[in-house]
C-alpha cells in the first residue's frame, strides 16, 4: 500500500493507534467512524503493508531502575558498507544500546542508552563500545531530563501538507 493510496480513514486508523495501541477494535472504530468489521480489514492491511511495524507498552526506565540515559556520539575508522553493517549488527548485541542511527557529517551514529547506574554504563563504554572494531571515538552525553519523548510521525502536520495540495 503506498504512500499516496493512504486514505483519510487509514490516516486516522493510524494516528489513533499511534496515541493509543490498547484500544478495542471497537472503539477504534468508533473513533474513525466506520464499523468494527472494515476496521479491522484497515488495521490488517496497514499491518501487512508495513505502515504499523508494532505494538509495544511504554515503560519508565527510572521506575524500572534504570537511572542513567546517554547518548553516545560514534565515530568509525571506516565507513564502508561491511564495517557500518557490522557495527549496527554489533548494537543488536548490545541490551544497553535502545536506539541506534546512522548519520552523515562527523558523527556515523548515534546511540541511545540506559543504565542502571553510572558505573554499568562506564563498563559498557570502556569495555565493550570503545574497544569494539572499527571504533575511533566516542564522545558521550549524559541525559539530565527529557523534555519531550512523543513518538511516531505529527499526523496533524501530515493532513496540513494533503490539504494544501488539494
Amino acid at each position: 500500500m503506498p504512500q499516496t493510496k493512504l486514505d483519510e480513514i487509514d490516516r486516522k486508523i493510524l494516528a489513533e493507534l499511534q496515541g493509543d495501541g490498547r484500544m478495542t477494535n471497537v472503539e477504534l472504530a468508533k473513533r474513525v467512524g466506520i464499523s468494527a468489521p472494515p476496521c479491522l480489514r484497515r488495521v490488517r492491511t496497514l499491518e501487512e503493508a508495513g505502515y504499523i511495524t508494532g505494538y509495544h507498552a511504554e515503560v519508565d526506565a527510572r521506575q524500572l531502575g534504570f537511572e542513567v540515559q546517554v547518548f553516545a556520539m560514534i565515530s568509525l575508522a571506516s565507513q564502508a558498507e561491511s564495517d557500518l553493517m557490522a557495527f549496527e549488527e554489533r548494537c543488536h548485541g548490545w541490551p544497553l544500546v535502545r536506539e541506534c542511527h546512522m548519520l552523515n557529517g562527523d558523527i556515523d551514529f548515534i546511540l541511545k542508552c540506559v543504565a542502571p547506574d553510572l558505573s554499568s554504563f562506564q563498563s559498557f563504554l570502556t569495555g565493550e563500545l570503545t574497544s569494539a572494531p572499527n571504533v575511533a571515538s566516542v564522545r558521550t552525553s549524559l541525559v539530565i531530563r527529557g523534555a519531550k519523548d512523543t513518538p511516531g510521525v505529527p499526523f496533524d502536520v501530515m493532513e496540513e501538507r494533503l490539504a494544501q495540495i488539494a
